[in-house]
């Protein structure tokens, strides 16, 4: 399943779904002409009063969802059946608080008969805003956003945590160490090291993924940066990388003509 537009998770977004959503529910309701609506909410302190306290309790029930979702999102990527489930979670938690409010306004309208109505208002009115705005933050340059997102390696540890997060062009390559694994990569013009605890065989199939081989068995390199394969006196293969200072990474013979062909 993809995933939710980086767009959709930004302050900017998430500021604008807090409140322009209350805002056409409010909008809506005022200006809307419906029997149904109008004798559902005339109770109690009147339709304009109880559409404001409504409009309330959306964004107070808004602001911690969604900052939540955004907590959420930057540390693992959310699909859209993840998305789909969580707003309609959100209006559902607003149902409750709103039937509980208008319960407490009609004073002999039970909740759950309150709760039934609420739901039907809220999958009337406030799903509407719900679809059009995720439609529109995905059609807000999708091409780039999944560009970008594709051009960046997410490495996890081996509890499945999300640790570094990098371009695929800076990084170098990967030396295993025991039950880590080290990372080396490029940040502006110092060459970073990284360790994380995941084996070889844990980012196999992310390594592929990006275009990072396997050159031996304790190594992935980038072939974006092996400049030039040399065999050194010993013998050895190695592949002597674009970076200065950066030490040689070690070649076997049964991966040096596929990344040789690479170059």
């Amino acid at each position: 399943m993809h995933k939710i537009p980086a767009s959709l998770l930004s302050v900017t977004t998430v500021l604008l779904h807090i409140f322009a959503i209350p805002v056409f529910f409010l909008g809506f309701i005022l200006i809307y002409d419906s029997s149904w609506i109008d004798s559902f909410l005339e109770a109690g302190l009147g339709t304009i009063f109880n559409t404001l306290m409504l409009t309330s309790i959306l964004i107070a029930v808004a602001i911690p969802s969604r900052v939540g979702m955004m907590a959420v999102g930057k540390k693992w990527r959310i699909s859209w059946w993840q998305y789909v489930i969580w707003s309609f979670g959100e209006i559902f938690i607003f149902s409750c608080f709103a039937a509980l409010y208008m319960a407490l306004i009609y004073g002999t309208y039970g909740y759950f008969p309150a709760l039934g109505e609420c739901l039907r208002l809220s999958f009337a009115v406030v799903s509407n805003p719900y679809i059009i705005f995720a439609i529109l933050m995905a059609l807000i340059r999708p091409d780039e956003e999944n560009i970008a997102e594709e051009n960046l390696v997410r490495f996890t540890d081996s509890t499945g945590r999300l640790k570094l997060v990098i371009a695929h062009d800076v990084l170098l390559y990967i030396e295993a160490q025991e039950n880590y694994i080290s990372i080396h990569y490029m940040e502006g013009e110092k060459q970073k090291e990284y360790s994380l605890r995941q084996s070889m065989r844990g980012i196999e199939e992310l390594m592929e993924k990006h275009g990072i081989i396997r050159c031996q068995r304790s190594y992935f390199v980038n072939p974006r940066h092996v400049k030039v394969l040399r065999r050194d006196k010993e013998g050895f293969i190695q592949a002597e990388l674009d970076v200065h200072d950066s030490q040689p990474v070690p070649v076997s013979p049964k991966y040096y003509e596929q990344l040789s062909k690479m170059l």
